[in-house]
């Protein structure tokens, strides 16, 4: 016996990956294994704000919980030979049931921003709602995307300001308008309170010391264009040129009077489909539903608002229950695995709503990162459908549930 010639049959050595960014995401298995990348990767002012949440964060803690807590009740010998995982939304065709969510200034996260995201999320065959405090602006994402493109309003205090929006989004062929109505004032977010964290990141000897120790992040940022609210330049109402503290910034120009009148305000300025998010209560939904909006998110806003807010995916199976069909329901919060969708749909959503995963992936490697997560979350719920024993998305109920009391 020859012993080299038994070791080479046994011993195989992997090329070796020149390109950096597949390297990190070879060494990802998950949503958290990319929060760990981003981790190491991105200052920690800027991770802080991504990855953190209001006082406590224990809301933050809960909305993952919640999900945790729901076990399964797999359905066996069903004679599967397809699973589909095809939805729709708004009338419109879904590839499966997930829309991106809104985030404000992603490209603190990487230089591309809304648009690597958008793009993902057009290959992915899933709407991209864009903030409007973005960091690209309602036509530069439309110019990189073909796909739905779904408008998040803030209600500022200035309504020109607001319509003058809502018209640009319906120019650039925006299908939905999705007020946010969970931000009367800001909630107190203590990562950036320490960090005295400001947007875009503001200059001094802290910065510069986590600036040196994120080399490749820092780079990136000094060659990129400067980060504004690409939304609001040139209105007078602060763009971001100057850096400002979010806190400062949003109970300034957001009106903390916003009411159930301004659904009829918004139908009056919009003839597409609406969206109201940051609904938490089932009182609400209701009244949601009979203001006749097309669909609600069940949001804490990633628990960045109120701490102590209930956790979105418990709340879905009394709202549906409540609602009973006049609105359509989706879950936006605490979302990391596509078996988080199907519980979420299970329950009683149209689909749920994702945004730090993303973030984290495109901290992490950038446009491909969020490519991967798409495509992870498609995986994930061919398996678990078929594990479940349900051949469509229709099929998802809660007889697959064990949902606690």
């Amino acid at each position: 016996m020859n012993p080299y010639k038994t070791l080479r049959s046994v011993v195989r050595f992997a090329p070796i990956e020149t390109d950096p960014v597949q390297r990190r995401l070879a060494r990802a298995a998950s949503v958290a294994d990319l929060r760990r990348i981003a981790r190491r990767r991105l200052p920690g002012g800027v991770f802080d704000y991504i990855d953190g949440a209001a006082e406590d964060e224990r809301t933050l803690a809960a909305n993952q919980a919640a999900f945790a807590r729901t076990t399964f009740r797999p359905r066996v010998l069903r004679g599967l030979e397809k699973v589909e995982i095809e939805s729709t939304l708004l009338g419109q065709p879904l590839a499966y049931p997930m829309v991106l969510a809104p985030t404000g200034f992603t490209r603190i996260a990487d230089p591309d921003g809304e648009l690597a995201v958008a793009r993902s999320a057009e290959r992915a065959g899933l709407p991209y709602t864009l903030s409007t405090l973005s960091t690209r602006s309602i036509e530069e994402v439309r110019a990189v995307s073909g796909g739905r493109l779904w408008f998040q309003v803030y209600a500022w205090r200035d309504r020109a300001l607001v319509k003058e929006m809502i018209d640009r989004a319906a120019a650039s062929r925006y299908e939905a308008l999705v007020l946010t109505v969970d931000t009367a004032v800001f909630g107190r977010r203590e990562r950036d309170v320490r960090r005295g964290f400001s947007l875009p990141p503001a200059i001094g000897p802290r910065t510069i010391v986590d600036g040196a120790l994120h080399p490749a992040w820092t780079w990136k940022f000094v060659r990129s264009d400067p980060i504004r609210f690409a939304n609001v330049v040139g209105r007078g109402v602060g763009d971001g040129a100057s850096p400002v503290t979010l806190s400062d910034y949003i109970n300034r120009q957001f009106d903390p009077a916003l009411s159930w009148h301004d659904i009829d305000w918004l139908r009056s300025v919009w003839s597409g489909p609406i969206v109201v998010k940051g609904i938490q209560t089932v009182e609400d939904a209701r009244l949601a539903a009979d203001a006749g909006v097309d669909a609600i998110a069940l949001s804490n806003h990633g628990g960045r608002q109120l701490d102590g807010a209930p956790a979105a995916f418990s709340l879905v199976a009394p709202v549906a229950d409540a609602v009973a069909g006049r609105t359509e329901i989706i879950c936006d919060g605490g979302v990391r695995r596509g078996s988080d969708i199907v519980k979420a749909v299970a329950a009683g959503a149209t689909a749920a709503m994702a945004g730090r995963a993303y973030l984290y992936a495109l901290g992490a490697a950038g446009e491909r990162g969020v490519d991967r997560v798409l495509e992870w979350f498609r995986g994930d719920i061919i398996r678990t459908m078929t594990l479940l024993g349900a051949a469509r998305v229709a099929d998802l109920d809660r007889a697959l549930l064990e949902l606690p009391d």
